[in-house]
């Protein structure tokens, strides 16, 4: 089993800035892949990005260059750098592990943009 643990949403206004952390314990070895999905009310959940073990990355076109994944694989954590945020990026984020064909979440953490 992987557990994630996330952390670093919160309230900021547009155009501000947020960075979230995703902490992977347990069975982590093998894990495929890690990123964010989100979830607005009312919205279906959608891929925001993620990043391979080979550092390979995949963004959603919404980012256009705003959020940077990363990962610090000596903590087993991914960060996501959210910047030039926008009303619209409201929404749940929940971290993502892939493994082994399965797929683990976090529990999500609230990003709110709002003056």
């Amino acid at each position: 089993q992987v557990q994630l643990v996330e952390s670093g949403g919160g309230l900021v206004q547009p155009g501000g800035s947020l960075r979230l952390s995703c902490a992977a314990s347990g069975t982590i070895a093998n894990i495929y892949a890690m990123g964010y999905y989100r979830q607005a009310p009312g919205k279906q959940r959608e891929l925001v990005a993620t990043r391979t073990i080979y550092g390979s990355t995949n963004y959603a076109d919404f980012v256009k260059g705003r959020f940077t994944i990363s990962r610090d694989n000596a903590k087993n954590t991914v960060y996501l750098q959210l910047n030039s945020l926008k009303p619209e990026d409201t929404a749940v984020y929940y971290c993502n592990a892939q493994k082994n064909a399965r797929e683990y979440w976090g529990q999500g953490t609230q990003v709110t943009v709002s003056s």
